[in-house]
């Protein structure tokens, strides 16, 4: 059983739009379905970012690493395992090794070993280097016990997360999260990296007027030079694009595409089959993003940390060859697990009125490898569109008594995820072990001896927040194209329209198409040649993972593509979504 869709169009006024009359109609219209209404909000230049200077803890941040950066004391970047923890972690060390800073390190948690966050036990392995000051990146904000054991060890501790807040907060000796009760910053959905790339423009700042880099001789580091990595780290942790987040996306895209991007971001695309001329920022979350992540899924982050880290070229070509490996291997596994989650559902009974029936599904095998399980819940999301939670088994032996599993959640609009798990917890104070995360995904560990109660609770707590118009898959499309706009040209100023990405969707229209040709190529992709109904245009196109369609006429639900073929350009349709209209005559 798949979700059934609806296909439902955007709502469009421009009665208070403030556009540049050069601006094509058709574009006005995409930017006002998104809440866009004026030609300020497409100002990507950097000095429309939000100033440092609301940002809780910012002053306390800036002062600890200037004393460690004067006395030349030891920082470690203690970093998340995941893209975003990975560019976070590059961020702070490229910069602070720029403002001079000699001694300084990272660690990243072995997610199988230690899970996650700054626990005890990364204090303990923290303590072998001597650190003075440990910065968190990506991760902290709910590391209470990790914070203490720090403390007590007499190292110094600074936060730097996104993630949002439980009821108490770390005693760390600085907190800098957007997030975090009475912050006054108005960009609430940086990323880690957005966040910690905000902290090092306000050290820069301070140390500019301190006179530090004329009293060193050091160059005062121009920090937008970091901006591709910003860029990378922001799009994969698929935060929301808000004008804020539009202008690092865009700036960092723009350094790529000029070939002034890092030498591990360079290799990276080189193993993608990526030109960097022709980026948009999904190649950075669908070809990047995973390669990165690979590394801490099925081994550590370390790799991917060096990759990117890497100022020579032939380094970083052989560390992103590694990367390409892993995420090979990732796929397969994935694959795999994916196989076995659907078989488990082929006669799954989803429905919200039905007492008997899930509304959530939760998922476990004990083979499941721990790194993926993210992965398969995002994909059993997207096919059935219900909250998923995967799990996998945390280590040990399942009959044991005391053995734990862990679970990684994906969510639908509507769902807060967190907000769900942290009702679950208050229900039922004894069913997780630990739990945190964001709206649409998170991550929990409960004993594997609770899993049918979670289940139970679960679907208990989805029953009280959901209804049936919650858990219809939408596709909001943005209208039907005249014949003249099926154009290369409009496929190229959409595609340059961006950065596309979440909560700032790239456009998608929808329309009626008489099937004129289709084939399978690659084994599992549907390529076909369709005609507008009412058209004399041909216009290729392709559906990704779907088998041949058994109708003459159909809709589909699609967006504006360029492809390239032996240094040709053409218009081509990437359909997301078909219906079938009629059978075919033949």
């Amino acid at each position: 059983m798949k979700a059934s869709k609806q296909i439902i169009r955007r709502d469009v006024s421009l009665d208070a739009s403030d556009f540049d009359a050069k601006l094509p109609p058709i574009l006005q219209r995409i930017y006002a379905a998104r809440g866009v209404l004026s030609h300020h909000a497409l100002d990507y230049s950097l000095a429309k970012l939000h100033p440092f200077v609301t940002l809780s803890g910012i002053d306390e941040a800036v002062h600890l690493l200037a004393q460690a950066l004067v006395a030349q004391q030891r920082i470690l970047i203690v970093a998340d395992f995941d893209a975003d923890g990975a560019t976070s972690c590059v961020v702070a060390m490229r910069a602070l090794r720029l403002m001079g800073a000699e001694k300084v390190g990272y660690l990243v948690p072995n997610r199988f070993e230690y899970g996650y966050g700054l626990t005890p036990e990364i204090v303990a392995l923290a303590g072998r280097q001597s650190p003075d000051l440990i910065v968190t990146v990506d991760n902290g904000i709910s590391s209470i016990d990790g914070v203490k054991a720090a403390k007590a060890a007499g190292i110094k501790v600074l936060v730097t997360d996104h993630h949002l807040p439980g009821a108490e907060l770390p005693h760390a000796d600085a907190i800098v999260n957007p997030n975090q009760p009475g912050d006054q910053f108005p960009g609430k959905n940086l990323a880690g990296v957005g966040v910690i790339f905000y902290v090092m423009l306000a050290l820069r700042a301070h140390l500019r007027t301190s006179g530090w880099f004329k009293m060193t001789g050091i160059d005062e580091p121009n920090l937008a030079t970091l901006l591709d990595i910003v860029a990378l780290g922001t799009v994969a942790d698929v935060v929301p694009l808000d004008h804020n987040n539009r202008i690092l996306v865009s700036q960092g895209l723009s350094r790529i595409r000029r070939g002034a991007c890092c030498a591990g971001i360079g290799a990276l695309l080189h193993v993608a089959k990526r030109h960097p001329a022709n980026l948009v920022a999904s190649d950075l979350g669908f070809s990047i993003g995973p390669r990165l992540n690979a590394a801490g899924r099925l081994e550590d982050m370390s790799p991917g940390i060096e990759c990117l880290l890497a100022d020579d070229p032939a380094a970083a070509m052989l560390l992103a060859e590694r990367l390409d490996e892993l995420n090979r291997e990732r796929r397969e596994i994935e694959g795999e697990m994916q196989t076995q989650a659907l078989e488990c559902l082929t006669n799954i009974k989803l429905d919200i009125e039905d007492t008997e029936a899930s509304v959530g599904l939760c998922l476990f095998d004990k083979s499941w490898h721990q790194g993926v399980i993210g992965i398969v819940a995002s994909r059993v999301k997207e096919r059935y569109h219900r909250p998923v939670v995967a799990f996998a088994l945390a280590g040990g032996d399942l009959e044991s008594d005391d053995a734990e599993i862990k679970g990684s959640a994906r969510s639908i609009k509507g769902v807060h995820m967190r907000d769900l798990l942290d009702t679950i917890a208050a229900r039922h104070p004894a069913l997780l072990s630990k739990f945190g995360g964001h709206a649409m995904a998170a991550g929990m560990t409960i004993k594997a001896t609770d899993l049918d109660a979670f289940e139970v609770a679960f679907n208990e707590a989805l029953r009280r927040c959901v209804n049936k118009d919650i858990l219809q898959d939408v596709i909001q499309s943005d209208g039907e194209l005249k014949g003249d706009e099926f154009s290369l040209e409009l496929a190229e100023a959409v595609r340059a329209a961006g950065p596309w990405g979440q909560a700032f969707p790239e456009p998608l229209f929808d329309g009626l198409f008489d099937v004129v040709q289709q084939r399978i190529v690659g084994e599992k992709h549907l390529k076909l040649v369709l005609q507008p109904v009412g058209s004399r245009n041909m216009i290729d196109a392709i559906a990704f993972n779907h088998g041949e369609v058994a109708s003459d006429r159909l809709r589909a639900a699609y967006r504006l593509d360029v492809n390239e073929y032996r240094g040709e350009r053409t218009l081509q349709l990437v359909v997301e979504y078909i219906e079938s209209c009629r059978e075919s005559s033949g």
